[in-house]
């Protein structure tokens, strides 16, 4: 069974209300036994009902509250995992976690009912009934063999299928984002082609699964019912001739059912279950990323930066190759190099978005890694190669960076006249691309959040004049001037506009520093 946060305590919970669950059910049998034999409604009756109601009802209520709780951790673990999965992880956050709802409110608690109930039962026949007590504890043992043999064959299935259904999620995802590149090299029929058989496989696999599943369930209601019979049928002739009184037999023929209702109930959620429990699995072994357990702060203020020796690899292939630069407190450092150098992933490692493979990074002395998170992102600006704007206002878009004075930061970055000649100024809606605004607008966006906070002393730009016309390269450079005073500066340049901004210039090729210069 798969280790997850709080589950001794929900088992815990589920075997008192199953031995609950015990008592009523043999308080039902009194009861109508009673009654049937003309004693009236008795108070075991009505105590039994209303409490194997309260009972059911409790029960729904605490499983859904754990397979909510771990649904949720669940889902934050695959978020935290490593981005190199994103295909087989969108399957898993989705479908995935929400097939393990069946396993943690179906199956496991009639797992403990299964085992709680029917000893119950057992042990109440053998006070009224010898025989009957011993046909039901030789027949019971059948049932869960039975499972366990067709369980087994479930399970490969249903690994199988749940494997076949990552892949194609992976795969899917990974056509949909090329799915221009496809068109323009005229392989997107191909590829559809190979997602088609893909999904025919997975539903193939699907129905074999299901064709188990509902012959399994024929064989556990035939053991169930002839086990019931081997128990009713003596029991008739028993009270034929005279050797039961009625109440006798009749409780026997009440509880008999009971002691193999939750076996069946539990060996027909089992299939029901078999994906959300290899779905579990598998979430539960994608490796994630291990948050920075510290939580040092730091003076707020323009930093000193060293890289010492720094390493990083993407799924094997070198990106840094033990990278060793410092960058002084208030000074500007611009990276070159060709493209796939290492200057991206160098200002990933200081944003925290990459973890090096070995080396550190040291912030005024301290590990980068020590520091908290939070704080240290609190005091960094950051300018992508292009900045990502979200559905809402221009305003809330500028916002992102401080809500201070989002006039000001749009001033700073020569984005106030942009705003003018909009329909609604500052509060003209923006969709998820930025439909509303040209590239170059798009930048000033990106720089104005990084203008609207005043306290950061750190600054973090990725080529932000790239794919910029002239005119607009040179509002972005004016407004990047105003940027850095006071600051520590990393540039990522490829223009030379972008690297008369710096103090020094560091080479990148190959993810190695090979050379360094003053500008």
């Amino acid at each position: 069974m798969p280790a997850l946060p709080g589950l001794r305590r929900y088992l815990s919970v589920l075997a008192a209300l199953g031995v609950l669950s015990a008592a009523a059910v043999l308080l039902q049998a009194e009861g109508l036994a009673t009654l049937l034999t003309g004693g009236g409604v008795s108070l075991f009756l009505v105590v039994a009902l209303l409490g194997r109601v309260a009972l059911t009802w409790g029960q729904g209520v605490l499983s859904g509250r754990f397979a909510a709780a771990v649904r949720s951790g669940l889902r934050r673990r695959l978020l935290g995992s490593s981005p190199d999965r994103a295909g087989v992880v969108a399957t898993q956050v989705t479908r995935g976690v929400d097939a393990t709802d069946s396993y943690l409110t179906g199956y496991l608690p009639s797992l403990v009912v299964s085992v709680v109930v029917p000893i119950a039962v057992v042990v109440r026949l053998f006070t009224t009934d010898l025989v009957s007590a011993l046909v039901v504890t030789a027949t019971l043992p059948l049932i869960p063999v039975f499972a366990i043999l067709v369980g087994k064959h479930t399970a490969a299935r249903t690994s199988r299928q749940w494997s076949l259904l990552l892949k194609l999620g992976g795969h899917f995802l990974d056509v949909v984002r090329g799915l221009g590149t496809l068109r323009v090299f005229g392989r997107a029929s191909a590829q559809a082609s190979t997602v088609r058989s893909m999904a025919a496989a997975h539903a193939d696999a699907t129905l074999k699964t299901l064709r188990v599943a509902f012959l399994s369930s024929l064989v556990l209601e035939l053991v169930a019912t002839l086990s019931v019979a081997l128990v009713a049928v003596p029991i008739g002739f028993r009270l034929l001739a005279g050797e039961l009184d009625a109440r006798t037999a009749l409780l026997i023929l009440v509880l008999a059912p009971e002691a193999y209702l939750p076996l069946r109930a539990a060996g027909a959620k089992f299939h029901a279950a078999a994906e959300g429990l290899t779905a579990l699995r598998e979430v539960l072994a994608v490796p994630v990323v291990s948050p920075r357990s510290a939580a040092r702060t730091r003076r707020r203020g323009a930093p000193s930066v060293v890289f010492e020796r720094v390493s990083v690899s993407y799924e094997g292939v070198p990106a840094l190759s033990e990278v060793d630069f410092s960058v002084p407190a208030g000074s500007r450092v611009a990276l070159v190099g060709p493209s796939g150098s290492g200057k991206s992933t160098v200002l990933a490692v200081l944003l925290g978005f990459v973890t090096p493979a070995s080396g550190r990074v040291l912030v005024d002395g301290v590990d980068l890694r020590s520091l908290s998170p939070a704080d240290w992102l609190a005091d960094v600006a950051w300018v992508p190669q292009r900045p990502t704007l979200f559905r809402g206002s221009l305003a809330s878009n500028i916002a992102l960076g401080s809500p201070a004075d989002v006039p000001a930061a749009a001033r700073a970055a020569a984005l106030d006249s942009v705003a003018a000649g909009l329909p609604g100024g500052f509060d003209t809606p923006i969709g998820e691309l930025g439909e509303v605004l040209s590239a170059g607008q798009r930048q000033r966006v990106g720089l104005a959040r990084a203008l609207a906070r005043t306290s950061a002393g750190l600054v973090l730009l990725d080529e932000p004049t790239a794919r910029l016309d002239s005119r607009t390269e040179s509002a972005v450079l004016s407004a990047t001037r105003r940027l850095l005073p006071g600051r520590t500066a990393l540039l990522v340049a490829h223009r030379p506009a972008m690297v008369s901004l710096a103090d020094r210039v560091i080479e990148l090729r190959d993810g190695r520093v090979c050379a360094e210069v003053a500008a």
